[in-house]
């Protein structure tokens, strides 16, 4: 049976190192497959460990004006070491980490699709913290066992882990949202997502769950790894 994920990456332009490091539902789209580098948390790389071949994953945007899930990836590499933490020029080289004995993992994802609503994050705030009978405008198609599900995912506790698991009840929902759409900007609570064009973000790079950075959050260097089979 496959599993579920929640991986974070940043829509928004930002450069470390003297490279590039954003990674959009745009950019995604473009290259396909993806190692999934760069992630420097020991929670989130163990949780990448226990991704399994067909593991289905949300793509969400990260640190950014409105965070939230922009498309559909799936697992097509098991973890492997992360090399990018061996190079000094990589924008997240790890001395700690050597290749005789790596820290750091990573998995390769491939895109699948884009949401066609843009789901974004206050607006699962907002529904986990609604009476489950009276679900938001417009979301009338979610009952008591949708926020429910919603409610209980890591994302709404723990939002600033960058690899998160998602619970198939969870998974269902956002799938439908993104499926069927219907919220306005009043129902989310600023912005909205009409269309897959709208995923589209700008705006200062800032920790959407909270003060400060998502030092967690996957960044990927504009240089394109090349795949290995």
């Amino acid at each position: 049976m496959n599993q579920h994920w929640l991986m974070k990456a940043e829509p928004n332009s930002r450069i470390v190192k003297g490279k590039e490091v954003k990674f959009s539902v745009e950019d995604f789209e473009a290259v396909g497959t993806t190692p999934w580098e760069g992630v420097r948390n020991p929670e989130a790389r163990n949780i990448m460990k226990s991704m399994r071949l067909g593991d289905k994953v949300l793509f969400y945007h990260s640190s950014c004006k409105t965070p939230g899930i922009a498309g559909f990836a799936e697992v097509t590499r098991e973890a492997y070491p992360d090399y990018t933490a061996w190079d000094p020029e990589h924008p997240y080289y790890d001395p700690k980490s050597e290749e005789r004995n790596p820290k750091w993992f990573m998995v390769d994802v491939k895109f699948v699709s884009r949401a066609a609503h843009f789901v974004p994050y206050p607006l699962l705030r907002k529904i986990a913290a609604s009476d489950a009978t009276t679900p938001p405008a417009g979301l009338e198609y979610i009952g008591e066992k949708e926020v429910s599900a919603i409610r209980e995912m890591d994302l709404v506790h723990r939002g600033r882990l960058s690899v998160q698991r998602v619970q198939p009840e969870a998974w269902e929902v956002i799938e439908g949202m993104a499926e069927k759409g219907g919220w306005t900007e009043e129902t989310k609570g600023g912005g909205r997502a009409k269309n897959k064009e709208e995923t589209s973000i700008n705006g200062k790079r800032k920790n959407e769950e909270g003060t400060g950075t998502d030092t967690d959050t996957r960044r990927r260097s504009k240089r394109r790894t090349c795949m290995k089979s």
